[in-house]
């Protein structure tokens, strides 16, 4: 009980230790695309915060096999290393027994892996493509960014504010210049005109379109046909930014909640529930091959097979995301599924575990007994 609680010690602490890297890794790549497209205006700065949350469900259902197959490898290269493993096969500890060990953390980590990839990525999936909508639809106050020259959503206007209040939604110093209305046969450019007001609120009506108030102002136009030059002050000044609400995009399929990709004849629905499936599969399936892998002369020292286990773990990765990608274009038959490469990895694993173990070289001593009655 003891070794089996120092065991499951070991694995755990190096593979928490693996995972909260690579979050770190992953989500400051993840946090720094967001804050580049927010300071471009292609989303609120507000909600800056919220994708970096919404992109995490995803991203540890991706990262748990990945450290899960590192902890065991630096876990146990290091017991190995040490001669800690030595002591144990004294003691009476097989290498069965570790893998036994090995398979129940590996186990629990499946679970909470299809928590995520079954049920938590779809869903902040759903709440984050609700959320693009929205701010696709929105062109009003929470997509106009201070300090910086922006199209209006029906591309007839461009504006630039000094200062925004999210609180009392307005505006303070705003610029605007409105595109022509039209154009003439040999492209000159009429009814152009600059507005500059004090103040500009944003309101929404009914049907969905969206109007900028301007208050206390004045606009310039001028017609290059007639050379017609005229500066009008205005108290109220109303245009039009948005024409209409954006159209309800079609759910995404990684959106789609798991119990409704069953009973669907599309590939793509198939392909949705088998990499769905594999990813908690892949930390049962990356067990049998870590463990093996882990065993090292202390010689050599403990990342001695990292990376012909990277090289795997990536192999692996790149077949099940080739045999997705044949599922969703029909070349392969949805009952197929991404089984041939999870079985692949089996017989890896399971190739890996007997090699070196008595009873590994007691089944190829009954098989080469059986090919020679032959």
């Amino acid at each position: 009980m003891i070794i089996f609680r120092y065991l499951l010690k070991e694995v755990s602490k190096t593979q928490l230790a693996v995972f909260f890297v690579l979050m770190s890794i992953f989500v400051s790549r993840k946090f720094v695309a967001v804050l580049a497209d927010a300071s471009e205006g292609g989303i609120p700065g507000h909600l800056v915060m919220t994708f970096i949350g919404l992109y995490v469900p995803y991203l540890t259902g991706m990262i748990l096999p990945l450290s899960f197959f590192l902890g065991v490898l630096l876990a146990y290269g290091r017991i190995y290393a040490d001669n800690e493993m030595v002591v144990f096969h004294a003691c009476g500890i097989s290498e069965w027994y570790v893998v036994r060990v090995t398979l129940i953390l590996a186990l629990v980590t499946a679970i909470i892996t299809g928590f995520f990839t079954f049920y938590l990525t779809p869903l902040v999936s759903q709440y984050e493509t609700q959320i693009k909508a929205t701010i696709a639809a929105d062109t009003g106050l929470s997509s106009l960014v201070a300090g910086r020259f922006q199209k209006t959503g029906n591309n007839k206007a461009v504006v630039f504010i000094h200062e925004k209040d999210r609180h009392n939604n307005t505006l303070q110093k705003v610029f605007m210049a409105q595109l022509p209305d039209q154009q003439s046969d040999d492209k000159t450019i009429i009814n152009y005109s600059i507005v500059y007001a004090k103040q500009g609120q944003v309101i929404e009506e009914d049907n969905g379109a969206q109007r900028l108030i301007l208050n206390d102002g004045i606009r310039y136009q001028s017609n290059p046909n007639n050379k017609e030059f005229r500066s009008v002050a205005f108290k109220n000044y109303y245009i039009q930014i948005q024409d209409k609400k954006v159209e309800h995009q079609r759910l995404k399929i990684s959106a789609t909640k798991t119990q409704n990709l069953f009973g669907q004849a599309d590939p793509e629905y198939l392909a949705e529930f088998h990499w769905r499936l594999a990813f908690p599969l892949t930390v049962i399936m990356l067990t049998l091959i870590a463990v093996p892998l882990s065993v090292v002369n202390p010689r050599q020292g403990r990342f001695a097979k990292l990376f012909p286990a990277l090289l795997l773990f990536l192999a692996y990765f790149l077949l099940l995301t080739s045999m997705r990608s044949a599922l969703e274009k029909s070349v392969v038959p949805g009952y197929v599924g991404l089984w041939p490469v999870h079985l692949t990895v089996l017989g890896i694993g399971i190739s890996l575990l007997l090699k070196e173990r008595t009873s590994g070289r007691k089944v190829k001593a009954k098989l080469m007994q059986m090919w020679v009655k032959r």
